[in-house]
């Protein structure tokens, strides 16, 4: 037995956790942190929490108790969860110090709210479009009455809903994912407040699309309510009446929302994607806002802007349904929408600026996303703790990689900025480092059933070995015993004859000969 008498260690073990957990919604795990050989200090660890390589939460828990600690994913796909336990004195070693997980983030159904300023081809198109997706649970609006209209019918005569604008946009605004205003425009519907308490909604991580019609450029735009505080961008006043061909911009190349959508788009003659024309613009000035596509006059049709903890999508034409008629060959309507609203709904694969990392076999793939020309190299940390500087070569627009060759099982930490990414290979909480502890309980049922002795190595040498008889003492000092069972069993005997038979009897004669001749003198 390796080790000494009284050896301590400290583990922290996860008793239980989700394998998913809806996005925003608080789940719980539990741990337990043991003190190995007996309690050390007052009987409390600090525990510390990390989630995708942040802190989250540090805390002081009693050793040998479950405890539960909550947690919030705030993004779909795979999260890394951290549990470390602050290391004791005398310990053999810090690996079991720290647990680590995969949890799965899934997004509850997405609640959308469509509100159309007035019935157009475009208004079914985008309704067919969230009503398609079954994940989404859409309440569409469409203002066919507004207030100045007064035919003299009957209000008790009318088959019109009331638009339940206090419902909406004060007591249940929080509980929407998505708000979506197609050509809407100031008709007096809402009350000044409320573009209030949708900007306050956006920039405290709601998210708003406008699609912008020509009423946009006129004196009852949303830019002149409490909305411009959010917008993407101000109106000129200008409504271009041509037709057009939408393009990609240098920065729509490299943002994951429209970069991929040329890969398999029609060509012109300047290899440029070419997509079906549309016939209105309004003319915009982008306030900060990233462009990623353009359309007559170099004029900006796509733009998208993070507010606050927030995000807004603007397209400044109400013409986008003409690619889902398939006019002119069409356009890509159906996945541009799906992707501007999963950027907006923080959809990781659509982060413009990102770090991801993934293990393939024994190989580290690195992959930045970012809307820069060039990037520096990234940190990468390797489970023993030692690290290295990779750089980074483009290989797409806006699409930065590396891959390294690893031998070390366990977790992974890349970093570069503020950008953190963990990878795992094999098992990040080996089973040999539970209890490191030097101990003799688990062979002793079989030592003793077999015979055999135990030496403690730090007070004695490694004892010699010698071969024994069956029911002779099999250990003693300084020597341990391997029986001899002289349990072998012959398989099969093969004969080869040294020489060939002509040639042995040559030499037997030759023998003969030379005995002869020796005797005869």
């Amino acid at each position: 037995m390796t080790g000494k008498d009284e050896e301590r260690d400290r583990r922290i073990t996860v008793e239980e956790i989700p394998s998913f957990a809806l996005v925003d919604q608080a789940e719980r795990l539990r741990f337990r942190v043991d003190d190995l050989g007996g309690v050390q200090g007052n009987g409390r660890a600090e525990v510390t929490l990390s989630l995708n390589g942040e802190t989250v939460e540090r805390m002081e828990v009693p050793v040998g108790e479950t405890h539960e600690v909550p947690f919030t994913l705030e993004r779909r796909g795979a999260s890394v969860l951290e549990l470390e336990v602050a290391a004791a004195e005398e310990e053999l070693t810090e690996l079991n110090n720290r647990v680590a997980t995969t949890v799965n983030g899934v997004r509850d159904r997405l609640r959308v709210l469509l509100v159309s300023g007035e019935p157009h081809p475009g208004g079914r198109a985008w309704r067919n479009i969230l009503k398609s997706d079954p994940s989404v649970d859409l309440v569409h609006f469409t203002i066919l009455r507004p207030p100045e209209k007064q035919d003299g019918t009957p209000i008790d005569e009318l088959s019109l809903i009331a638009f339940p604008t206090r419902e909406l946009f004060e007591v249940k605004l929080p509980e929407f994912d998505l708000i979506v205003f197609d050509r809407y425009q100031r008709r007096g519907v809402l009350p000044t407040a409320y573009y209030n308490n949708i900007t306050d909604y956006v920039e405290n991580g709601g998210a708003l699309l406008d699609v912008s019609g020509p009423d946009y450029a006129s004196p009852l735009s949303l830019w002149r309510t409490g909305l411009r505080r959010v917008l993407p961008a101000a109106p000129t006043g200008e409504v271009f009446e041509e037709p057009y061909h939408p393009q990609l911009t240098e920065t729509g190349e490299r943002h994951p929302v429209t970069g991929r959508l040329s890969q398999q788009a029609p060509r012109d003659d300047s290899d440029q994607p070419r997509w079906g024309e549309w016939f209105r613009l309004i003319e915009t000035e982008p306030n900060g806002a990233d462009v990623l596509m353009s359309g007559t006059r170099d004029s900006p049709l796509l733009l998208l802007s993070r507010q606050g903890e927030g995000r807004v999508a603007q397209l400044a034409s109400d013409q986008i349904w003409l690619w889902g008629r398939g006019y002119d060959g069409g356009g890509p309507q159906r996945e541009l929408v799906r992707r501007i609203a999963h950027w907006l709904m923080k959809e990781p694969d659509l982060e413009e600026e990102d770090l991801l990392a993934q293990t393939r076999e024994d190989r580290l793939q690195i992959t930045r996303r970012s809307l820069a020309e060039e990037t520096g190299p990234v940190e990468v940390t390797f489970p023993d703790g030692s690290t290295r500087s990779v750089p980074l070569e483009a290989t797409d627009p806006g699409r930065f990689e590396a891959e390294i060759a690893i031998e070390q099982q366990g977790l992974y930490r890349i970093e570069q900025g503020d950008l953190r990414a963990l990878a795992a290979l094999g098992a990040i909480n080996a089973k040999e480092f539970e209890d490191p502890r030097a101990t003799a309980e688990l062979l002793t049922p079989l030592r003793e059933d077999s015979g055999g002795g135990l030496t403690a190595l730090h007070e004695a040498e490694v004892p010699s070995l010698r071969k024994v008889a069956m029911g002779r003492d099999r250990h003693g000092s300084g020597w341990a015993g391997v029986v001899e069972r002289d349990s072998y069993r012959v398989t099969g005997v093969e004969r080869t004859p040294l020489l060939p038979g002509l040639l042995l009897l040559l030499l037997i004669l030759g023998g003969l000969v030379a005995a002869w001749y020796r005797e005869g003198r």
